[in-house]
């Protein structure tokens, strides 16, 4: 089944312009396609032609420049989530960005992606909003033009953006000295959950700002609280009456994440422990220092020709291979049904379970959440090609010495990503890392301490060790 007709790959962001120009409702514009390859294969949404950006340079650029961060269109929650500009003077976003979903989504989704989709839930719009930012979006026909965070979002999951515009960059007002904010959010998982509620607050010279997710149609601010906290240095008195306030501006439903009587509590609890730990100096202190990121660099979009209509050309573990007939399907059922490479397993099709993590350049992602055509031009790792001939990967060995693997469906994925933390931190990794970099991956047969065992038996000692459950 062909998820769309027509995909292009843009050399520039001019070409991409025009082509938005061209096909106006009928195309979308794809970076990380996290959320609108899910849709297309669910049939949630129909559409023509997707726009491939990822092939333009330089779009996945961070800059920094009198006073304002500027992140491209291409900037991944991975590499907002490690930047040390944006750990430094938009240090919210970064916590945002971190707790989006598992190491292989935020390899692939943008955060200009999570600010289109506009899910309330999402969780890089509250500190974004907080932060005062800003998107400059981009026409062929009209130029550029900018608008505030405040004004983008017109109701749920809508946006002021015309169909034949995209967004250019974000921009985001730095936080200057003695400015500090912080993020926090609520979900039923450690990772890969939807926030039930998430809180961004902002304490800077023009004034506070606090921002609820999740809590209604659209991100929303909470102005009597905002208020009250401007008035002056935090209090233990002053935490309890703006993290109340805070609570009280929330409007939640019910749905099947929690209640709105659960939700507008949970508000109140993250609202009061951002608070506090903003009074303390203490909000930098649960940000992980080390991370697990599953990559081989940051930067990794890859300038190649565009992918013809027919035929998609890659490197896939160390050969030349061509796909004749993979247009307009994932890249998962490419890898499976045009390449003949069925290590790499369809769990749920969406990003979920990890089962058909593979590497991208040199990358880890979701292979069922990439269009086929993305992978022309490219290098393309799968399960089948990390061992060399019949000698296995030590991974690989270790994972049948440790007794790891059970049904093994979900096997492939573990060692995909288990082989990528090893690649990116050698045999120095820690129990932590390790969570991280699997944390994208589920086993059904509840495997998870053998699979531990398995990845741990091939590092040196470190004094990291798991928690107790």
């Amino acid at each position: 089944m062909k998820l769309y007709n027509q995909y292009f790959a843009p050399a520039s962001v001019d070409e991409a312009l025009a082509l938005l120009a061209e096909h106006g409702e009928r195309a979308r514009v794809l970076a990380g396609g996290t959320d609108l390859i899910v849709e297309l294969d669910r049939g949630v949404r129909h559409l023509d032609a997707i726009i491939d950006i990822t092939r333009i340079m330089g779009l996945d650029h961070i800059e920094e420049e009198a006073g304002t961060i500027t992140l491209g269109p291409l900037v991944t929650h991975n590499q907002a989530a490690n930047d040390e500009r944006v750990l430094a003077r938009a240090f919210p976003l970064a916590q945002a960005a971190w707790e989006v979903g598992s190491p292989q989504l935020r390899n692939r989704g943008t955060v200009v992606g999570n600010l289109i989709t506009a899910s309330p839930a999402n969780d890089t719009i509250p500190p974004l909003l907080a932060l005062g930012a800003r998107v400059v979006l981009g026409s062929a026909a009209r130029g550029e033009r900018t608008v505030s965070l405040d004004d983008f979002y017109t109701g749920f999951r809508k946006v002021d953006l015309s169909p034949d515009e995209m967004v250019l960059r974000i921009e985001i007002p730095a936080l200057g000295e003695g400015e500090r904010g912080a993020f926090a959010k609520l979900a039923l998982r450690r990772a890969q959950a939807i926030s039930v509620v998430n809180v961004a607050v902002m304490l800077r010279e023009s004034g506070a700002r606090i921002t609820l997710g999740s809590v209604a149609a659209t991100v929303i601010r909470a102005p009597a609280a905002e208020a009250l906290l401007a008035q002056g240095p935090l209090t233990p008195q002053s935490i309890e009456e703006v993290a109340r306030l805070t609570a009280e501006a929330a409007t939640p439903i019910d749905d099947v994440r929690g209640t709105a009587e659960y939700r507008v509590q949970a508000v109140l609890v993250l609202a009061r422990r951002l608070l506090q730990a903003l009074h303390t100096g203490s909000e930098r202190d649960s940000y992980p220092t080390e991370r697990a990121n599953l990559w081989e660099r940051a930067a990794h979009p890859v300038s190649v020709a565009p992918a013809p209509t027919s035929l998609i050309e890659s490197i896939i573990n160390g050969q030349r291979v061509t796909m004749e007939g993979a247009a307009g399907k994932t890249l998962l059922r490419a890898l499976r049904e045009d390449a003949g490479l069925i290590g790499t397993k369809e769990g749920c099709s969406e990003g979920e379970c990890g089962a058909c993590t593979i590497w991208l350049d040199g990358v880890a992602v979701m292979s069922c959440l990439v269009p086929a055509e993305r992978a022309h031009g490219a290098t393309v790792t799968t399960i089948e090609g990390l061992s060399e001939g019949d000698t296995l990967h030590p991974l690989q060995q270790s994972f049948i010495k440790h007794d790891a693997v059970q049904c093994g469906y979900c096997t492939p994925g573990f060692i995909m990503s288990a082989a990528k933390l090893l690649e990116e931190k050698g045999t120095r990794f820690t129990d932590t890392e390790i969570r991280q970099a699997i944390s994208g991956n589920l086993c059904r047969c509840t495997g998870y301490y053998k699979i531990i065992e398995a990845i741990q038996a091939l590092r040196q000692p470190t004094d990291d060790t798991l928690p107790p459950d």
